[in-house]
């Protein structure tokens, strides 16, 4: 067969060039394209990615620490390193597509280990398990948490959160002047029953108190509310009265570890205490349950005797009742005398004598605290109103002002201004003391010296006229005192039952009786025949003769 040749200008290709493609190649790019939708799947699934910072890595590893929320996992530690200043980790993680939400502001992470506090032991599983990030959301409820993560860095807790933050109840902030004994974990207790516990403490604003909080689980978080009271219920309270010693504590557990009570005081309904409100806390329950306070009045007094024993935070008694305490003690320099006396700062709280009382006060004198007259205060000091030191304890001396009427007092006046002075009285015992100095003084006034020379004058004369009377009248006195025995001899020798005095005497006394009783036997007759005065007496008559037989 001929060969035909090729078109001018065109070659022919060579033998074999021609390849087909081949069904060889469909299966890397099947791999290829299923690896990559199982990519954009995985990419698609995967949820997160969030940076946590703490201080140290202690129980951290990388692709196996997990991430849980109520013991459920919800991510994982994808890698651990060391923060840009060296002073502590960041963790990455990546959190599950469903748990998304939970990335959010107010949200809090922790690491979990085994844990011994005061409200008990914590994470026992991680000694099997492992650590792991603990997770806490800021929304109360599933409405709260959004869908999708709104934050991406956090700052780790070193320590868990008391409480978590989904625990149905409410906090709330005491105002103390130090934390005391109280911890966290310290419970919170109301008529005996734990209900709550302090969940933290930090210092206030200022410097010079701190801010305690607590949690108050519900229902319970429904009895604090604006007249509920909270005070330090840590170690035991000891009282002593009239009534002998009184011990009271809430429970072992709050002297071991110290406690918080509360208690609604007033008796008027009041509204529900809102979440994180403030209340002052009280050093015991007496304190608590003490009349308020109310606005202060501010007073000084000057005590011209020794203070030793009154405390700053002493108690001033009214008629017995607490109105106010003792806030300074300091020496002023009188310059007309040239001596020390103590002067004494002191607050006082007329609200604490009653609502009502004040009020009457406040209506009897026209003022009030903000704008005082003095009219009241000048009129009680008038009749004898002062201030006294008294003992409150034999043992240990300690001193209370007291301010009590007294009547003999010497006239004082009044001035009022922004501390008014209040006069004072010395207490009993410097008055004691003061009398026993004008006794001593009077004592020393008396002449010993010359009262000496008299009384032994005095026993010289004696003793002559002592002498006198052994050498003179005691012979004399001797006669006399046997002349008196031969006396009362012969007297005894006549009154003797054989002498003839008391022979005669019985004889006498024999006629005497006949002779009374003739004169009975004639008033008698004289009864009988009255008419004898006149006729005399009538002859006696013959007895008659019996007749013979």
């Amino acid at each position: 067969m001929p060969e035909i040749a090729p078109a001018p200008g065109k070659t022919s290709p060579p033998a074999g060039s021609r390849r087909r493609f081949s069904w060889i190649w469909l299966v890397p790019i099947i791999a290829a394209v299923g690896g990559l939708l199982l990519v954009l799947r995985v990419w698609m699934e995967a949820g997160p990615q969030a940076t946590i910072s703490f201080q140290t890595a202690e129980g951290l590893e990388s692709g196996k620490t997990q991430v849980r929320y109520k013991e459920v996992n919800v991510g994982i530690v994808q890698r651990v390193a060391l923060n840009p200043d060296r002073t502590g980790v960041v963790a990455t993680v990546r959190l599950n597509k469903e748990a998304a939400g939970l990335l959010q502001e107010g949200t809090v992470f922790w690491v979990v280990r085994p844990r011994l506090t005061l409200s008990g032991v914590s994470g026992l599983s991680t000694l099997f398990s492992g650590a792991y990030i603990g997770l806490d959301p800021a929304g109360h409820n599933a409405k709260d948490i959004p869908e999708k993560a709104t934050k991406f860095s956090f700052v780790g807790l070193e320590v868990p959160p008391e409480v978590t933050q989904d625990r149905p109840g409410k906090r709330f902030t005491l105002k103390a002047h130090d934390l005391g004994s109280l911890d966290i974990g310290s419970p919170v207790y109301y008529r005996r029953i734990s209900v709550g516990q302090v969940v933290g403490y930090r210092l206030d604003s200022s410097g010079k108190g701190v801010d305690i909080q607590v949690f108050v689980d519900a229902p319970n978080d429904a009895y604090v509310n604006e007249g509920t009271r909270f005070w330090n219920a840590s170690g035991v309270d000891f009282s002593v009265d009239s009534r002998g010693l009184e011990v009271r504590s809430q429970s072992l557990l709050s002297v071991i570890v110290g406690g918080v009570a509360f208690d609604t005081i007033e008796t008027r309904l009041h509204a529900a205490a809102k979440p994180n409100a403030s209340f002052p806390i009280y050093s015991s329950e007496t304190a608590a349950r003490a009349q308020p306070d109310g606005l202060p009045l501010r007073i000084r007094m000057r005590f011209d005797q020794s203070v030793r024993g009154l405390s700053v935070g002493a108690p001033i008694d009214a008629f017995g009742a607490p109105v106010g305490q003792v806030d300074s003690i300091g020496l002023e320099l009188d310059r007309t005398t040239n001596q020390f006396y103590a002067l004494v700062g002191a607050t006082l709280y007329p609200e604490r004598l009653g609502a009502k009382t004040f009020e009457e006060i406040r209506e009897f004198s026209g003022s009030s605290l903000e704008h005082p007259s003095g009219k009241l205060m000048a009129a009680m000091i008038e009749r004898g109103l002062r201030a006294q030191l008294r003992i409150g304890n034999l043992l240990t001396g300690q001193l209370y002002v007291a301010m009590a009427v007294f009547p003999d007092a010497d006239p004082a006046t009044f001035k009022m201004e922004e501390a008014p002075f209040i006069p004072t009285v010395p207490n009993n015992l410097d008055q004691l003391q003061l009398q026993l100095n004008s006794i001593l003084t009077k004592l020393d006034r008396i002449p010993f010296d010359g009262l000496g020379a008299e009384v032994g004058n005095l026993l010289q004369g004696t003793s002559r006229l002592v002498k006198r009377l052994d050498t003179q009248l005691a012979p004399e006195a001797s006669a006399m005192l046997r002349q008196a025995g031969k006396s009362l001899a012969v007297v005894g020798g006549m009154l003797s039952p054989d002498a003839g005095l008391p022979v005669n005497t019985a004889t006498l006394l024999q006629e005497l009786a006949r002779t009374a009783r003739s004169l009975r036997e004639l008033a008698d007759y004289l009864q009988t025949h009255p008419g004898s005065l006149l006729r005399g007496r009538a002859p006696d008559t013959v007895p008659a003769r019996a007749p013979s037989r």
